[in-house]
């Protein structure tokens, strides 16, 4: 189930840019849309499902908002991963029975030591975060994930229109490359030796993943 989640998240991520094909229809798609941000190479314009096939502006930016909003959860999920991993946890008790964090595993394997209750807490934050919080709610965002809000803006203003384009580049990419890394941790976890770092080992250098748990 989750694995069948990560691919839908990376087909919806995969809308940002479609390859050059005949018709007219095509070779109006290519013009509005093959210089946008994250058309790049190797690939250049790519959208091997074809969901910007006749698509507007408005359909566009609906869909770069999504891939954004993945790439940024998916970049967080590998952080924490890596950081579970390394042996870090929350001081205290997950709950009133006397489960500790430290008791919690990494990876996929925690869903099944978390408490209910502390699942569906997690579960209504991220929704709160998603309906309430993380979104343009001053209506000022010059770009789809624009969220800075009047609030957050890290010097955003004081940057050149390249370095903003630069900027955006980068968080594309570096949330595309995640997408990838946390579907390929979760699937290597599943793998009958539930290592998801298998690259290590195969370097020489293997980690023992949860070991204890």
């Amino acid at each position: 189930m989750k694995i069948a989640t990560l691919f839908t998240i990376l087909a919806g991520s995969a809308t940002a840019f479609a390859p050059i094909q005949s018709g007219k229809a095509s070779k109006a798609i290519c013009v509005s849309f093959e210089n946008e941000i994250g058309a790049q190479p190797p690939l250049g314009f790519f959208d091997p499902l074809g969901l910007l096939n006749g698509a507007d502006a408005a359909r566009f930016n609906r869909l770069r908002y999504v891939e954004l909003k993945h790439g940024r959860v998916s970049m967080l999920a590998v952080v924490g991963h890596m950081v579970t991993t390394g042996g870090v946890r929350l001081p205290g008790d997950i709950d009133y029975h006397g489960t500790s964090f430290e008791s919690i595993p990494a990876g996929i394997a925690a869903l099944s030591k978390v408490p209910a209750a502390g699942l569906l807490q997690i579960f209504l934050f991220i929704g709160f975060l998603d309906i309430a919080v993380m979104k343009d709610i001053t209506g000022d965002g010059e770009f789809p994930g624009d969220f800075r809000n009047d609030f957050i803006d890290f010097g955003w203003d004081t940057f050149t229109v390249e370095e903003q384009e630069r900027k955006r580049s980068i968080e594309l990419n570096n949330g595309r490359a995640a997408q990838m890394g946390i579907l390929g941790l979760m699937v290597h976890e599943m793998l009958p030796s539930h290592d998801p770092y298998v690259i290590n080992g195969l370097l020489g250098y293997p980690i023992d993943f949860n070991a204890g748990y």
